[in-house]
């Protein structure tokens, strides 16, 4: 027992070690919360792709283990599955994936879970901080967003989870897309055409079959075909359909990309990802903005 302790000490060490030589290294420290396995993969897999073939650290956790999203299959398996599934597509975009053990529908925004969060986002010296929005149809979307804004300026407290160092400088929080109105809608404050890594990001979705595929909590039998043809258009389906989702966040967001990327190369981006700037962190100027998103063309 004796021995294992002392190992998995060393192994956590190391771990801790090597995250303080990559803060220190020059590189932008990115890292993302969704509520679900899946849902990071979702909405910044294109843009954590441009971070990642950069050189810059990239790290989605899902908050919630995912171990009721299934129409077949539930608890313990489930979960074992889709951490294997995210840990598949972060091969993929050549980031770093983690699932934290909270059961799926189950999460609230509470003071323990403020502090796991504020913790992570310390340990992984975050520049960038990305998450929900607070307003969502998800019960654990919205905890995940509201935990995520709870953070914003706690990470900086020293006597807020005095066992992890605090952030000298507030991280920019960032949150995802989304199509709620109400109490405000999204505003498309950052805009990232994603054309040059979509395959990587359609890759990525297709690695969690568990959710698309077969359709997830609200899917089914009759959406898994028994026959090779009917499983080859099956995949060709879903794929199309999220080729369509990610072209309409370049169509709904045209005059923010041509603001970015100029008229020419804003109006041929066919494929984006979208970011609204959190009003509780730091809250970039334009330089900055094209700092931390290294991806625009010079002005």
């Amino acid at each position: 027992m004796r021995t294992g302790l002392i190992a998995a000490a060393a192994v956590l060490m190391a771990g801790l070690t090597a995250t303080v030589a990559n803060a220190q290294d020059g590189k932008l420290r990115i890292i993302a919360f969704g509520a679900h396995p899946d849902d990071n993969e979702l909405r910044v897999a294109g843009t954590a792709a441009k971070w990642a073939a950069l050189g810059h650290h990239v790290k989605f956790v899902s908050v919630t283990n995912g171990d009721i999203g299934h129409w077949r299959e539930a608890g313990g398996p489930l979960a074992r599955r889709r951490t294997a599934e995210v840990q598949e597509t972060a091969k993929i975009l050549g980031i770093t994936t983690q699932v934290l053990d909270l059961h799926d529908g189950e999460l609230e925004p509470t003071l323990a879970n403020r502090r796991t969060i504020t913790r992570l986002i310390r340990e992984w010296k975050a520049d960038v901080v990305i998450g929900h929005r607070p307003n969502d149809y998800h019960p654990d979307h919205r905890a995940v967003g509201q935990l995520v804004q709870d953070a914003s300026y706690m990470v900086t407290v020293p006597f807020f989870c005095p066992d992890t160092p605090h952030l000298e400088h507030n991280p920019v929080f960032l949150s995802y897309e989304d199509n709620f109105t109400r109490p405000a809608p999204f505003q498309p404050d950052i805009v990232v055409a994603i054309d040059d890594v979509v395959e990587k990001k359609l890759a990525a979705v297709e690695a969690l079959p568990s959710q698309f595929y077969e359709g997830g909590a609200n899917g089914g039998p009759q959406l898994v075909p028994a026959d090779e043809a009917g499983k080859a258009k099956r995949k060709s389906d879903v794929r199309q359909g999220f080729e369509r989702r990610f072209a309409a966040s370049a169509d709904r967001f045209r005059a923010k990309l041509r603001e970015f990327y100029g008229p020419e190369k804003g109006d041929a981006a066919r494929y984006a990802e979208a970011f609204e700037i959190s009003e509780y962190g730091r809250r970039p100027n334009a330089d900055e903005i094209r700092r931390l998103f290294p991806f625009y063309p010079a002005k």
